[in-house]
């Protein structure tokens, strides 16, 4: 047998592995290219105006600005946080447009317990906000509670469902401040988002870590093949 010949088969363990490592590396690349992509679109949307919402289907996460009547009889309430020591969720209320479908509007986070009067302005006014896509439901989401209007995933057609308006626009809009309603007194009700969401971007540590495993790899392997190259061969 051949000195080489003794490396064939750790060779052909180590390729699928090396292969692996690479492939995962690589995914991560691409995702971190898209990552950054998004995040640099939603820094540009943030710094500019927000675009209004036509019947076009807009980009997710993108700054657009909406005319109606908010719906008060049909709000819910979706998810749970807590800020400085208040439970409470994000009010959610449809908002009928002229011309257009009805838009569910998250117009910003009220305490569960209702200590203080909400604002819910009359007649027709216009939200700047952000896009943000509808969600589907996965296996660890807590139980919805649509008899009491109480979900905990961004589920539109079942939201529209239970406040049976199942023609609701596949998205929906947070609302922003300034523009956002009754933004200027402290501690008014709903609290509106301040800014546009901001993804996590850590694909490049990943991006390191499986390249870096898959030269690790390389580096076992070629001193492990080294010193077996020069061990005797058996008789």
């Amino acid at each position: 047998m051949t000195p080489w010949r003794r490396l064939l088969l750790p060779t052909l363990a180590g390729l699928p592995v090396l292969a692996i490592l690479l492939g995962l590396g690589t995914w991560q690349w691409q995702r971190l290219e898209w990552k950054t992509a998004l995040l640099a679109r939603i820094a540009a949307s943030e710094a500019g105006p927000p675009q209004p919402l036509t019947a076009a289907a807009p980009e997710d996460w993108s700054k657009v600005s909406a005319t109606g009547r908010l719906r008060h009889d049909r709000e819910v309430l979706l998810g749970i946080s807590i800020r400085n020591g208040v439970m409470g969720a994000a009010l959610l209320t449809p908002l009928e447009r002229p011309g257009l479908p009805p838009l569910l509007v998250d117009r910003g986070w009220v305490p569960l317990e209702r200590s203080a009067a909400i604002a819910r302005p009359e007649g027709e006014i216009r939200i700047t906000g952000y896009v943000r896509p509808s969600e589907a439901r996965d296996a660890f989401a807590a139980t919805d509670d649509p008899a009491g209007r109480r979900f905990y995933t961004m589920d539109i057609p079942a939201i529209g469902a239970a406040l049976g308006m199942p023609g609701l626009a596949p998205y929906a809009l947070v609302a922003l401040l300034p523009e956002a309603p009754a933004p200027e007194a402290p501690g008014a009700l709903p609290q509106p988002a301040r800014a546009l969401p901001r993804p996590p971007n850590n694909h490049l540590g990943y991006v390191i870590t499986w390249y870096g495993l898959a030269l690790s790899l390389l580096g076992v392997f070629a001193v492990w093949a080294r010193r077996r190259l020069k061990d005797p061969e058996p008789r």
